[in-house]
Order: C-alpha cells, then sequence, then structure tokens
C-alpha cells in the first residue's frame, strides 16, 4: 500500500471540530505552516485566529445540521397535523348533516304533544309504537350530539397543537438560517486570513491539505462486520474525490456526518444526521476491534466522523477545498468507535 506519514499536532488539534466542517482541516495545515523557518513566527498568529475562526465554524455547522434536521421533522409533523385537521373537519360536517336530517325528521313526526297525539290518532296502538321509535332517534341525537362535541374539542385540540407547531417550525427555520450566516462569515474570514499568507506558506498549506491518499486498493483482508457494512464501506469508496460542502449529505457533496449518513443509506440503513448522534447509532467497540464500515468519531465532543476501511484508515470528508479521502485513524484523538 505504501507508508502514509501522521500529520503532525496542531493548534487545530488541541481545541477544533465540530460535524459539518471536518476536524482535521487544520492538521494538515498547521502541519505545513509550523515547517516554515522561524522567521515565519509572526504567521502563527494568522494560523492561531485560522484554527479558532475554523473551529466556531464547525460548531454553527453543527448546530446548522441539529436545527435543519429538527425543522425537517417539524415540517412532516406539520403536515400530518394539518391533514388530521382536516379529515376530523369532515367528520364534523358529516355529523352535522346527520343531526340535521334526525332533527328535521323528529320535527315532522313528533310536532303535537303525544297526549293530543293519541287522542287524534286512528291506532291508538300504531301511535304507541311510533312514539318508541322517535324515542329512540331522540335518545340516537342525544348520542350524535355528545359525540359532536367531543370532535369539535378534538379538533380545536389539534388546531391549536400545529399552531404551536408552526411557530416552532418558523424559530427552527430562523435557527437554521443563522447557524448558516455564522459559518459563512467564519469560513470567509479564515480564507481572507489564509490568503493574507505569503505565496510560499499559501502554496504549503494547499499541499498539506490534500497529502492524504485519494486511492487504497489493498486493504489486507480486512472484512467488514456485515453485508450492510460492506455496502456502506462501498459507497463511502465510490464519493472519494467528491467536494466537501457543508450542510450536505451528497450525493455530489459531503460534510463529514452527511457522507456516513448518505453511504449507510446506499446500504439501506438510516442514520442520524449529526456525529454526535451517529456515535450512538450502534454498538461501541473498541478501535482495536475496528473493522471496516465502522465509525469513527474523533474529539471529546464527537464533533467530526470518519468510516474505517482497515489497514489502519478511514475515509471522511475533512474540510472546505479537501475532498472526500483516506487518512490515518488516528489523525486526531478518537472518541468512539461505533459499529452500526
Amino acid at each position: 500500500m505504501g507508508s502514509h506519514r501522521r500529520l503532525a499536532p496542531s493548534g487545530f488539534d488541541r481545541g477544533a471540530s465540530a460535524a459539518g466542517i471536518a476536524v482535521c482541516v487544520m492538521s494538515a495545515a498547521a502541519a505545513a505552516l509550523g515547517a516554515l523557518p522561524a522567521a515565519a513566527a509572526p504567521q502563527d498568529d494568522t494560523r492561531a485566529e485560522v484554527d479558532r475562526l475554523y473551529t466556531q465554524a464547525e460548531k454553527a455547522t453543527e448546530a446548522y445540521n441539529k436545527a435543519d434536521e429538527r425543522a425537517g421533522s417539524l415540517h412532516e409533523q406539520v403536515s400530518t397535523a394539518q391533514d388530521e385537521i382536516a379529515r376530523q373537519q369532515e367528520r364534523i360536517n358529516t355529523m352535522r348533516d346527520a343531526l340535521g336530517s334526525l332533527a328535521g325528521a323528529q320535527y315532522r313526526s313528533g310536532g303535537l304533544d303525544p297526549s293530543l297525539a293519541l287522542l287524534f290518532s286512528d291506532d291508538p296502538a300504531d301511535y304507541l309504537d311510533k312514539s318508541a321509535v322517535l324515542d329512540r332517534i331522540t335518545a340516537h341525537q342525544a348520542g350524535e350530539l355528545k359525540d359532536l362535541q367531543l370532535a369539535m374539542l378534538e379538533l380545536a385540540r389539534k388546531r391549536e397543537e400545529a399552531t404551536g407547531k408552526l411557530a416552532e417550525l418558523e424559530r427552527s427555520r430562523e435557527a437554521v438560517a443563522q447557524h448558516k450566516q455564522t459559518v459563512e462569515r467564519k469560513l470567509a474570514k479564515a480564507r481572507e486570513l489564509l490568503n493574507s499568507l505569503p505565496y510560499a506558506a499559501r502554496a504549503a498549506y494547499d499541499r498539506a491539505s490534500r497529502s492524504a491518499r485519494s486511492d487504497m486498493s489493498d486493504l489486507e483482508g480486512a472484512v467488514p462486520s456485515s453485508a450492510r457494512a460492506a455496502a456502506a464501506l462501498a459507497a463511502a469508496r465510490s464519493a472519494v474525490g467528491r467536494p466537501y460542502v457543508w450542510g450536505a449529505n451528497g450525493p455530489g457533496g459531503f460534510d463529514c456526518s452527511g457522507l456516513m449518513q448518505w453511504s449507510y443509506a446506499q446500504a439501506g440503513l438510516g442514520l442520524p444526521r449529526t456525529s454526535q448522534a451517529q456515535q450512538y447509532a450502534g454498538r461501541q467497540v473498541p478501535l482495536s476491534q475496528a473493522q471496516p464500515g465502522d465509525l469513527v468519531t474523533y474529539r471529546s465532543d464527537a464533533s467530526h466522523v470518519g468510516m474505517y476501511v482497515g489497514n489502519g484508515q478511514v475515509i471522511h470528508a475533512p474540510y472546505p477545498g479537501a475532498p472526500v479521502r483516506y487518512d490515518p485513524v488516528d489523525m486526531m484523538p478518537i472518541s468512539s468507535v461505533t459499529r452500526v
């Protein structure tokens, strides 16, 4: 397979990370920038600021993914509630029509006082039979009225619930927009700072950010834990070279958790949207027992995720500017290994 140099630690490794903007963004950059002569020391402040901006952008991206997922769920709930309200209103209209028919029949058949009706009846026995029927109709009507009342109360409850969900959906959409603006602002500032570096420093950063492998044909006999894991791994490998796009879950681009979600979706399994939630999407195993297809989350907050491919490597969506690729599994502190 050929050897692969482990990425050197950096200030980004010590504090940066979050699910949408892949956490290894500054690991390679810091390694490259750290190789500059001592005369370039003033650039350390720029590097530290870039680290900080990427960290903040990553956390905002994770918040964006969560808010976006919540908005999608609320949208479905609101749609369901609106459908239920429409069905309930239709039921109430039908009940009202039925009650109107019963009321008309009662008026037409029972308009006279029972004692007078008995006096004018040609057949008292026939009248008594009809009177019993009217009594039953009245009792049935009372039951229908009660059902109507309950149905209207249920309709009011559903409408109130739907109104609350609509308000929550609007707040969630506002949160999505706010997090998106934060991410874009942080990323733009980070890119501006990187562009302020001398050409040699920028070139070193660009080389470092693309130094990982884009191919890996020899996995030294590594065997996925299941057919589903094998299918997910095949999907992830097919995505190598596709761009990192924050907040995206394929197929044209991915952020780190989006790549995992899309890959397992191709295997017929739905994963949560964020890396923090993906950490608990299955059974956690020691790194020493990792098998291809397992999810590897990083940092104490599980803010980045990749997929183990065997031979000490993961496949992941690193960060803007670096496409989906392979990197060493220990490229940064590991939070957990999850078998789904």
